[in-house]
């Protein structure tokens, strides 16, 4: 039977008929059974050819050759499938020398600000932080001002030190020079006569004007030094009532201040104008130090001073005043408001201090002094020691409007 068929037909007819068969050793030839099963797997590698290839190229984009002018969908270099590749190289292991000593980054933002802060603290660098409003008023849309905070420490701090240091050093200092050179006297004693230095109209309008500075004044500190100093006192609704009173009188007394400094300047501006006698008086001490009472018109250079700062300062008080009363006229912003109350607030502070020096000047610190607002008429002694020009001059128009002749003299002036 091995002598009439061959071995593949031997082999394919045993398959056939389903049985087994027993070949013998080297009877099959090497590459038959691959052979064999070749013909029954379609596809499969033909005989003697490698035993890892590609496969069959197939058509079509990212599939085997790409068709000209269709560009390649990577850049990489491309590998032919069954080429060996080469292993990456390993990295070096890193010696003592190369490690890190700087410790791990904690896994936590507590303590770093976030995202949110980060851009409030950026917009509030660039200024105004700006929302938006359906009212009319664009402005009540303003969030945040920068320089709202500034004005803070002012008015919590700096205001604070100012008005302390002028108001609390004027009184020490006016108390150590009461207690080491005491009043001033009239030099001889009162003469007994006296003379008018101001008429009614022009005191109801000083006592319209100090009285509303004394309410401005001390309404005005219960603002600044209230919270420190009266709450602990007054308790929290006696404190407030306090306040809220205070606050109502401070706004409405502010119109006879006015109209008391328009007045005030209109009766004196021509008596307090500086000139060469007012150096002398200034280098002499005033009378206040040293010996002797230098002579001085009807206001000596103190006065002088004091009425300028009454009147100058008090415009501009006022003025800042009636702008944070009565807030954004026009085109004024929250930072205008801001800068009214700091010229507001430091010429008060500083208008405080010069009218203590005012009122013991003319109450305890100078003997006669408070007759000239008081009753209005002085006396002549005392005239003669603080304004001795200015008695001059009323002795010369006495005797002009007397008719009496050069060097006589009215009853009563020797």
């Amino acid at each position: 039977m091995r002598a009439l068929l061959p071995a593949p037909a031997l082999l394919g007819l045993v398959l056939l008929l389903g049985g087994p068969v027993l070949v013998p050793q080297g009877f099959v030839p090497q590459g038959f059974v691959q052979q064999a099963f070749a013909q029954q797997a379609p596809g499969a590698p033909a005989p003697g050819s490698p035993s890892v290839q590609g496969g069959a190229p197939e058509l079509g984009v990212g599939r085997g050759r790409m068709p000209d002018g269709m560009p390649p969908n990577t850049t990489e270099p491309q590998r032919p499938t069954g080429v060996a590749t080469e292993p990456p190289p390993r990295a070096a292991s890193p010696t003592p020398s190369t490690l890190s000593r700087e410790p791990p980054a904690p896994f936590t933002d507590r303590g770093q600000p976030d995202a949110e802060e980060l851009e409030l603290q950026k917009a509030l660098q660039r200024g105004v932080l700006q929302g938006r409003v359906s009212i009319p008023d664009a402005r009540a849309g303003k969030l945040i001002q920068p320089a709202g905070r500034e004005w803070r420490d002012f008015h919590n701090v700096t205001l604070a030190w100012v008005g302390g240091i002028a108001v609390g050093g004027m009184v020490l200092l006016l108390a150590f020079f009461y207690l080491s050179k005491g009043r001033i006297p009239v030099e001889g004693g009162m003469a007994g006569r006296t003379m008018q230095r101001f008429n009614a109209a022009e005191r109801a309008n000083h006592w319209m004007v100090a009285s509303s500075f004394i309410v401005l004044g001390l309404t005005g500190l219960n603002l600044t030094f209230g919270r420190h100093v009266f709450l602990p006192l007054l308790g929290p609704e006696a404190f407030y009532l306090t306040a809220i009173w205070g606050k109502i009188l401070h706004n409405f007394i502010a119109f006879p201040f006015t109209l008391g400094l328009v007045l005030m300047f209109l009766f004196w501006v021509r008596d307090n104008i500086p000139n060469r006698r007012d150096i002398a008086w200034i280098k002499a001490g005033g009378g206040l130090v040293g010996h002797g009472h230098p002579k001085a018109e009807r206001f000596n250079a103190g006065q002088k001073m004091v009425f300028w700062v009454t009147v100058g300062g008090g415009a501009l008080v006022s003025i800042s005043g009636y702008l944070l009363i009565f807030p954004f006229w026009g085109p004024l912003t929250i930072g205008d408001m801001q800068i009214a109350h700091i010229v507001h607030s430091l010429l008060s502070v500083l208008m405080i201090a010069a009218m203590i020096a005012h009122i013991y000047i003319g109450s305890i610190g100078m003997e006669g002094a408070y007759d000239a607002m008081g009753s209005g008429e002085v006396d002549i002694a005392w005239a003669r020691q603080h304004h001795g020009y200015w008695v001059e001059e009323e002795m010369a128009r006495a005797r002009k409007d007397v008719g009496l002749p050069t060097g006589g003299r009215v009853q009563g002036a020797d």
